[in-house]
């Protein structure tokens, strides 16, 4: 990308294509929608600063949300965040079913908040998952197991399963 009119369209389509799942991705993390708009500022000023080259587009999509991860990571830790008094996020947009099962996962532990988010939400595989959050994919499983245990519990689970 040698051309600047280049790299403001390759910038805006990374934009387009990656915002909704890198807010989604910290919302798991901030609970709160502002914030979430804030790491994926972040997100994109590292992406502007540091213009990864990237071996395909499943490379380019795993380098966004391994840094959204490690910004929603580091945004909790900072100290006004952990002592701020959080507003609820106002979720009456989405169905009421939705917004229970959201209301649900975001209060999984994140250790099995965001394989789920991953799998179900961003269609990534166990192996996937796996290599995107540095562990090994049986690992990944076992938190998925869990995670769903745990939302059935939440949620009212199914006689049959």
């Amino acid at each position: 990308m040698n051309d600047s009119s280049e790299l403001n369209e390759y910038i805006q389509q990374a934009v387009s294509k990656y915002s909704p799942i890198i807010i989604r991705i910290a919302f798991t993390y901030v609970k709160n929608i502002t914030d979430a708009e804030d790491i994926m500022q972040d997100v994109f000023l590292s992406f502007m600063k540091s213009k990864p080259p990237f071996e395909s587009k499943e490379h380019e999509k795993a380098w966004f949300i391994r840094v959204a991860i490690n910004k929603s990571k580091d945004y909790v830790k900072k100290a006004w965040f952990t002592k701020r008094n959080p507003l609820t996020e106002d979720l009456s947009y989405l169905l009421e079913e939705e917004s229970g099962v959201l209301d649900a996962v975001i209060g999984l532990d994140e250790k099995y908040r965001l394989p789920i988010h991953l799998f179900y939400y961003e269609g990534y595989s166990v192996d996937e998952i796996a290599n995107l959050l540095q562990t090994k994919s049986s690992t990944i499983k076992t938190w998925l197991s869990r995670g769903r245990n745990i939302l059935k519990k939440k949620l009212g689970g199914f006689y049959n399963e």
